[in-house]
């Protein structure tokens, strides 16, 4: 969930200007196969201009500018720049880590971007990633619904205020990672204060965090603690694990340093114990955001990242069985 490698940084330049890189697993005289890591892909040669095998790749995180990944024309070294590159603008990353602040000031400034986002099932959190209404928040807080409302509190006059938007759209979906991507499409929507990311990796433990969310429909709730561990293996996943009270209704918000960047998204806590809350690591959901193209939602197949092929014509035609 951290971080994903690639095997070898083999590339396939393609007629469309466009490049595939993994690991090439053979080569025949009419298609080429070649793993990216969550699937196969068998390439027919009539497609392919040029093959370059490289050496082993680093982790597929990308730079701080993000956007949607377009092609490029000619391959990188593996080492440095992933073939893909994102644009500028989707979301926001610190360059440099920023000096710290008091939760309350912090709160007021980043108030505006934390949201609630309600289900005929529950309720979750989530925040805005970016000015035109891209929102995170946890897969399983959206999992299996199609209508959904996220409720934003604006500032006016020193008050937050109520508003709600009804036409959410589902925009991405990784259920292994818990994470779901969303947009506001209402018509009378403004631009929305957005937060950004900063670097688990450079958390220290024991560093101060704290989290905004609606535990229990309590919209609103700071809660602060301590980093506890950057690497909290459960079902082969890392976590953080935070001192920060989680409850249901936190799920999909933001966990901050006292930098007022995002390091991680709160998905869970131990039900017996108390001070015992974990969050998705923000490198973890930079990735998916780098890569939300291969998690893409589709009304017409709700299982998305799954794709089910048709059978086997001899299947579909098969004769029955004489009597």
């Amino acid at each position: 969930m951290c971080s994903a490698s690639i095997a070898l940084g083999d590339t396939l330049l393609l007629k469309d200007h466009a490049a595939i890189t993994g690991r090439i697993l053979s080569e025949k005289h009419d298609s080429v196969a070649v793993d990216i890591g969550y699937t196969v892909l068998v390439v027919p040669r009539d497609s392919i201009t040029k093959i370059s095998k490289g050496e082993e790749a680093q982790p597929a995180i990308l730079p701080a500018k993000k956007s949607k990944a377009k092609a490029v024309a000619e391959p990188q070294p593996a080492e440095t720049q992933p073939v893909i590159e994102p644009e500028p603008g989707f979301y926001r990353a610190a360059t440099a880590h920023p000096s710290e602040r008091n939760v309350r000031d912090l709160v007021n400034e980043l108030g505006e971007a934390v949201v609630q986002v309600r289900t005929p099932g529950g309720l979750g959190s989530g925040f805005f990633i970016n000015e035109d209404g891209f929102l995170i928040t946890n897969f399983h807080v959206i999992e299996g619904e199609t209508q959904i409302s996220v409720e934003v509190y604006l500032r006016r006059n020193g008050q937050f205020e109520r508003k709600t938007y009804k036409q959410v759209r589902i925009m991405a979906l990784n259920k292994f990672a818990d994470l779901a991507l969303l947009k506001v499409e209402d018509k009378d929507a403004l631009e929305f204060k957005s937060v950004a990311f900063g670097s688990s990796d450079a958390l220290a433990v024991g560093e101060r965090v704290f989290a905004i969310g609606s535990p229990l429909g309590l919209e609103r709730t700071v809660t602060e603690g301590i980093l506890s561990t950057k690497t909290r293996e459960m079902q082969g996943d890392l976590y953080l694990q935070t001192t920060a009270q989680i409850n249901p209704g936190n799920s999909g918000g933001p966990l901050f340093n006292l930098g007022g960047e995002v390091v991680g998204v709160t998905n869970m806590k131990i039900t017996f114990g108390e001070g015992l809350g974990f969050a998705i690591p923000a490198e973890s959901v930079r990735y998916f955001l780098d890569h939300r193209d291969a998690y893409a939602y589709s009304s017409e197949n709700p299982s998305n990242p799954y794709r089910y092929l048709e059978p086997p014509s001899r299947t579909k035609h098969k004769k029955p069985a004489e009597e």
